[in-house]
């Protein structure tokens, strides 16, 4: 642990030094939000974004707004020293100390930030869906909070068979997401996503993979999927800020040509669009 760089509150602190509130609220019941961007050649990629959802998901807490500036503190000191070719800024913001329950204090928020180098992802990975839903109506559906018991569940289940994500569906029975990706599905030659109202995770590079593959005009939907579209698209990819665009290799055993063509053509977007600047 002692290669993650942390910063607290305004202080760098040793991975092995205590630095939270044990009554702290992110703590005793995963009141917190957080956000996971992805270090290039020692800068971190889309951070204007990613403060604008954390911004968003503090609000859907019914947190108090995050300071930006001491979340930018933050970042320059963790990512101060020698470069991080490659890894990854975690900033985490709860709701400071609170009771041993769900009520809250009027306490000062927790800013943390957090940076690691992390070894660049492979070139494709097969999946698993999982036996429990994403519940699309819950108070937390859409938002990136720290409460992510579910995700550790289901990936361990995906890792137990060999792959390296898992998919969730939501309570009507429709492709929604996966722990810590969004899906994307080809069929007939059109790129295809879940919509938001499905409960997923309104992911950074599900979003700039939209705007970009619609600049550059490429057939792409956001649209209502049963989960079993998977047993029959004729190709699949995942987005997230450390996996960029992510082939699948297989679904549930069922192999996959990956990359396809209608991957391989949004991989190029994504690379060519990503060039232009670290915080788009």
């Amino acid at each position: 642990m002692t290669d993650i760089r942390i910063w607290v509150n305004g202080e760098l602190v040793d991975a092995d030094t205590p630095a939270v509130s044990a009554v702290d609220h992110g703590v005793t019941v995963g009141d917190g939000a957080f956000e996971t961007a992805k270090i290039d050649r020692g800068a971190p990629f889309a951070v204007t974004r990613h403060l604008r959802r954390l911004d968003r998901t503090m609000a859907g807490l019914g947190l108090p707004p995050a300071d930006h500036a001491q979340i930018h503190d933050g970042i320059r000191a963790v990512l101060d020293g020698e470069v991080i070719d490659f890894g990854r800024l975690r900033f985490t913001v709860t709701g400071g100390k609170g009771p041993l329950g769900s009520d809250r204090l009027d306490s000062a928020l927790t800013h943390i930030v957090t940076a690691v180098a992390h070894e660049r992802p492979e070139a494709q990975g097969s999946v698993v869906t999982v036996p429990w839903v994403r519940n699309e109506r819950a108070a937390t559906a859409g938002l990136k909070t720290t409460s992510y018991a579910d995700n550790v569940i289901a990936l361990a289940y995906a890792k137990e068979r060999g792959a390296v994500e898992a998919i969730f569906a939501n309570t009507r029975g429709e492709l929604c997401e996966a722990t810590g990706s969004n899906v994307f599905v080809v069929l007939d030659g059109t790129l295809r996503t879940p919509p938001l109202n499905s409960g997923c995770l309104a992911g950074i590079t599900r979003e700039l993979v939209l705007e970009w593959c619609r600049e550059d005009g490429l057939d792409i939907v956001e649209e209502a999927m049963p989960l079993d579209v998977l047993e029959h698209a004729d190709e699949v990819f995942l987005t997230s800020s450390i996996k960029d665009v992510f082939p699948v290799s297989a679904v549930d055993g069922r192999e996959l040509g990956a990359p396809g063509p209608v991957t391989s053509a949004a991989r190029e977007v994504w690379a060519r669009h990503a060039a232009r600047g670290i915080d788009p």
